[in-house]
Formats: C-alpha cells, sequence, structure tokens
C-alpha cells in the first residue's frame, strides 16, 4: 500500500511527518474521509468543502487547490485499484519551531480497503450508552479523537457499541456519528448544536423531507428516550439502528418503519452516485 506526503507518493510504511508536527506535538490537525467504490468517490466533492471549513476554522491553509486534491486521490485510487476502500485526507498543523505555533502543514492521503455492510441488509442495530461531554470546536472534523478513544472501555463493559455525547440534557452527536430521532407522532428530529455536520447527515435530511416531517432543533434526553424510533449515521455506517439507551429499549426495541424506507433510499441515492459518476 501507498500513501501521498505533500503531493509524493511513498510506501505506506516509510510514510512520516516531522516529530515536531503540531498533529504529533498537540494533536492539531484536521481531516476528511470518504468512501470509494471501483475508483469513484462517494460525495466528494461535499468531503472536500467539509475539510476546507475545517481547515480554515483551525488558521490552516491547505498548500494545494481543490483540483490537485483530486488529482492526488485519483492518483492513490488507480494505484491500489480496490474495490471497495475508504480515503482520508489530513492536514496537520505543521512543522513548529517551538512546539505551539502553527507552521505549513503537511498533506497526508491514505487510502485502506473497506469491508463494508451488504447494501441489501440493514444493519441489526448499535446499543448506546450516555456521556457528559462536548467536542471542542464541534463543527470541525478535528484528528482529536481523545474522549470517544478514551470511553471505549466503558462502552464495551456496559455491553454496548457505542456513546453518545449529552450535555445540560441536550443530545448531540456519537464520537463518529450523527443521530436521530422520530417521534411518536412520526416527525424527524436530529440535534442541531454542538455537532459536526456530517455528509449521511445532509443526505438523509434531504430524503426524510419528501417523507415526514424534520426539525433540526436541539433535543432533549428525554425525547430520545420516548422516541419510537432512533438511528445513527455515517460515512461507514450508512444507517444504523439504535435499539436501546443506557439499557433503556427504544420503541419496541427493534429496527422502525421510518428507518427501514430511509436506509432504502439512502442506498439508491448511494447507487444512482456511483452509475452517473
Amino acid at each position: 500500500m501507498y500513501t501521498i506526503i505533500n503531493n509524493v507518493l511513498v510506501p505506506f510504511q516509510q510514510a512520516a511527518v516531522p516529530i515536531n508536527d503540531l498533529s504529533v506535538q498537540r494533536g492539531y490537525g484536521v481531516f476528511d474521509f470518504f468512501r470509494t467504490q471501483n475508483g469513484v468517490a462517494l460525495f466528494v466533492d461535499e468531503h472536500l468543502n467539509r475539510l476546507e471549513r475545517s481547515a480554515a476554522a483551525m488558521h490552516l491553509k491547505i498548500p494545494y487547490s481543490r483540483d490537485e486534491l483530486q488529482e492526488q486521490v485519483d492518483q492513490l485510487m488507480k494505484q491500489h485499484r480496490l474495490p471497495c476502500s475508504g480515503i482520508r485526507i489530513t492536514v496537520t498543523g505543521g512543522s513548529s519551531a517551538d512546539n505551539y505555533t502553527r507552521g505549513t502543514p503537511h498533506v497526508l492521503i491514505a487510502e485502506q480497503s473497506l469491508l463494508m455492510q451488504d447494501p441489501s441488509q440493514l444493519h441489526p442495530g448499535f446499543r448506546l450508552i450516555t456521556y457528559p461531554h462536548v467536542r471542542e470546536l464541534p463543527e470541525v472534523k478535528s484528528i482529536n479523537y481523545m474522549m470517544g478513544i478514551w470511553l471505549q472501555p466503558k462502552v464495551k463493559a456496559a455491553g454496548a457499541e457505542d456513546v453518545l455525547f449529552v450535555n445540560n440534557d441536550h443530545i448531540s452527536e456519537l464520537p463518529r456519528s450523527n443521530i436521530f430521532i422520530v417521534s411518536k407522532s412520526g416527525s424527524l428530529f436530529t440535534p442541531s448544536e454542538n455537532i459536526l455536520h456530517g455528509i449521511t447527515r445532509a443526505k438523509i435530511i434531504t430524503l426524510a423531507k419528501a417523507i415526514l416531517s424534520v426539525e433540526l432543533r436541539p433535543v432533549t434526553l428525554t425525547e430520545l428516550k420516548e422516541a419510537a424510533e432512533v438511528f445513527v449515521t455515517s460515512t461507514t455506517k450508512r444507517l444504523i439502528p439504535v435499539l436501546s439507551v443506557d439499557a433503556n429499549p427504544i420503541g419496541n426495541g427493534r429496527p422502525g418503519e421510518v428507518t427501514r424506507l430511509l436506509y432504502q433510499r439512502f442506498i439508491e441515492m448511494e447507487q444512482k452516485y456511483f452509475e452517473k459518476v
């Protein structure tokens, strides 16, 4: 496998950044991640838009144009020719003489093989626990995943698959996913504050508006636990039903009909994208 660092293709084992880079010294940097299928990058424009927004919010200037980044991504895909993969573009804080002041960012582009859920089958579902936390600069896709990783033993000890962040009785997001609830009255709600605006989240909102009422607003933990359905979304998860939160069943404890319908429509959208491109 190969990686591109600062527009140079190098073997993965030789990929490196200077030890005084702020990504190493301070965990300072941003990234974005998208899927590919047979050499086509899914929703790549939206992901590159978000990468640029994240970098700008962190005062990092990406040293390559959008076209140049796309060319590097294409080069890596042609090098590997993987049928299904994930591509991560990382923009670091740059080498720093005092280990604190930003430098010129290093740009790392890596590709890995992915094994995705069979699109004909909805995932059987996740169990979540909650934890009080708000990510720093939540609108930024930062390389800092400290809390999510630190909480993994707690998640496993609870027999759960992931953790949902909560602040003052309001839910926000999972470490790597957005969350939606379907109320018993048939409306779809998703948190609007203290979140990363996911690409899959945006697609689901668009699809959902054609079939039910959708609200982007603060959502309470009580609303979540009283919901008829709950599901999470992300690039690699697509849509996954939530069966319980803090051991409290959601609805009847099984994937709901709205979740199933939105999953089917998202798969159709995804397939049309790959066929069109």
